[in-house]
């Protein structure tokens, strides 16, 4: 088709402001399924992003549409992930378009991720259509929505359509808006092929499927194909485009987007935002934008019953060739057994992974607490390290300093709420940036603070001291130092490691007490006294007793001398002691959360 009648767009919108729904009325309008076979939530394939409302993976559709004035059209939808920790896979897949509709919902007004999303598709200098949704809603203030679209986004609010994706109205004048706004995709067949890799999915049968924007020339069957990062080249097998499923195609030319089935034997091999090639006649340079994605978060990650372990192994090797960004490696903890040290990509797909295993694979599961990456320099050597795991730090007299990660954390609230958010920020090491009013009732505030802090329970904080109003965004910035040290907790005067961690010292006191405190509720007590212990090196910063489970041994005494109760008590007290030389305390699941759950 000529590439004026083409056009390729992608809906951005902060969660929960109904940019699934707006999808799925898009695609009713253009016919691809019949009203029968129509369901919620069209482009999300797994039970829990329709469960949860979110999406997790990118999807794309192609869509034939005819506009009032009877020509065709060839609307190609790319559905993104909607969640801070997918950024990367968002920017990619805005990369493959052309324009955005930006849906904001008119009873919240502009939420933190929708500045985020808009900064993403400036940066891809792309066409940005403002849609304003959920018209039909008693509370939606029309005028305050545009009036934040003008001052907070900078984009013209005259240009927004009305919509209700529920009722579906404005529809048919955003489907038309489309044809206007968003310019026709470039590109020439005659140019060496280049094909922007947006997403992957892995098939048994015919393994990774590539998910691509062709931007120059041509790929069909048996072309030799070769991706810029690795330098791997595979035959084509099949290309094809999206309708509900896929359908085989000849050949994909500029402006399509579509799939590539080449032999690929993992998604590893196969990384988002990576240029494909013509290995005969190769492009001389890759695409812009082209990053190595890179995990934040890490935890442990080990089967309930140890037997499981083989099964885990299998599950999270079956997981990966769906999830490229998930990353392992073999780990061996003395209190939970052998298990998997796992990186993601935040703390959100660190719930999937959990939640997908247990799931789909029908495995328990503990998890112990996430960390970050911190970059630690020796004295001797001057060797840098990179820790993800707490048992991995070295010995504090070894170390010369240590760097934290930092991120840049938008907050857009109601302004009653700002005193409880600045000490909130204040609480968790935060640096203020800059405040700006959205409109009279609400202000978008801006810092820097420590992704360690935002992993330990930061987001139900924010939460809870804003009533649920605020909404949250952060990025990556840089790593700085700080005073950071390992806390371990003990047992019995032995050191659990799974529920060892890294806190900067000032923190370190309140969260060992706090976490000792939690163990000696949830730890059953035994026949003899446990210590628990909270400690940095040699140092005991904390002490809880739980006390022992006491038989009266004196009741069978009636009356008689003391000396006779004394010596029964002396006896019971030996033999306590001698249990608590040999006994081992057994540690509940719950145990292993705390560190999470601490309030």
């Amino acid at each position: 088709m000529d590439l004026s009648h083409i056009r390729n767009f992608s809906i951005i919108a902060h969660i929960d402001h109904g940019k699934s729904t707006l999808a799925d009325r898009i695609i009713g309008k253009c016919q691809v399924v019949s009203a029968r076979d129509q369901k919620d939530q069209m482009l999300d394939t797994m039970d829990i992003e329709r469960e949860r409302g979110i999406t997790i993976k990118s999807n794309a559709i192609t869509l034939n549409y005819t506009s009032k004035s009877g020509k065709k059209y060839i609307y190609n939808l790319i559905d993104t992930p909607g969640h801070v920790d997918f950024t990367y896979e968002v920017s990619r897949a805005l990369s493959s378009c052309d324009g955005v509709l930006l849906v904001v919902d008119a009873t919240q007004g502009v939420e933190a991720q929708t500045i985020a999303n808009l900064y993403l598709a400036m940066e891809n200098n792309l066409e940005i259509l403002p849609v304003i949704n959920k018209i039909d809603m008693q509370s939606a203030d029309i005028q305050r929505t545009k009036d934040g679209i003008e001052k907070i986004l900078g984009l013209d609010s005259d240009l927004a359509v009305l919509t209700s994706a529920k009722e579906g109205t404005g529809i048919d004048e955003l489907l038309e808006k489309i044809i206007e706004i968003i310019p026709p995709p470039k590109g020439e067949i005659d140019k060496p092929l280049k094909a922007l890799i947006f997403d992957s999915f892995f098939d048994q049968y015919m393994g990774a499927i590539i998910k691509v924007r062709i931007f120059d020339g041509t790929v069909k069957k048996n072309d030799q194909i070769k991706f810029f990062s690795t330098g791997k080249e595979y035959t084509v097998g099949e290309t094809g485009i999206f309708k509900i499923k896929m359908e085989k195609c000849d050949s994909l030319n500029p402006g399509d987007v579509g799939y590539i089935i080449a032999g690929i034997k993992s998604v590893t091999d196969t990384k988002i935002g990576d240029t494909v090639t013509n290995a005969v006649n190769p492009a001389p340079t890759a695409l812009k934008g082209f990053k190595e994605v890179k995990p934040m978060v890490f935890s442990g990650l080990y089967p309930v019953y140890s037997d499981d372990y083989e099964n885990l192994k299998d599950a999270l090797y079956k997981l990966r060739m769906n999830d490229a960004s998930l990353i392992f490696e073999p780990e061996n903890s003395y209190a939970l057994g052998f298990g998997f040290r796992c990186g993601y990509l935040g703390l959100l797909h660190m719930e999937i992974v959990q939640e997908r295993l247990e799931r789909e694979f029908n495995l328990s599961l503990v998890t112990t607490s996430p960390s970050v990456e911190y970059h630690v320099q020796l004295i001797a050597g001057g060797n840098n390290l990179i820790i993800d795991n707490p048992v991995n730090l070295p010995d504090p007299v070894r170390i010369e300093y240590i760097l934290e990660p930092y991120v840049k954390a938008s907050i857009v609230t109601p302004s009653e709420y700002i005193g409880n958010i600045n000490s909130l920020i204040t609480e968790c090491r935060g640096i203020h940036d800059h405040m700006e009013y959205i409109d009279p009732m609400r202000v978008q505030l801006s810092y820097q603070l420590p992704l360690a802090e935002i992993v330990f329970n930061f987001y139900d904080k924010l939460k809870s001291s804003t009533r649920g109003y605020a909404s949250f965004d952060y990025e990556i910035i840089d790593y700085r130092i700080g005073k950071m040290v390992k806390v371990d907790i003990l047992v019995n005067s032995e050191p659990v490691d799974a529920l060892s961690f890294i806190v900067h010292q000032d923190k370190a006191y309140q969260r060992g007490k706090d976490i000792i405190k939690k163990l000696r509720d949830i730890i059953p007590k035994h026949q003899f006294k446990i210590p628990l212990q909270a400690a940095v090196g040699a140092k005991i910063i904390a002490r809880e007793t739980i006390t022992a489970l006491r038989k009266d041994v004196t009741s069978k005494c009636y009356g008689g001398d003391i000396s006779r109760k004394r010596k029964l008590l002396e006896k019971q007290k030996a033999g306590k002691k001698r249990m608590k030389m040999v006994g081992s305390v057994e540690l509940p699941q719950e145990a292993f959360l705390t560190i999470l759950k601490v309030e």
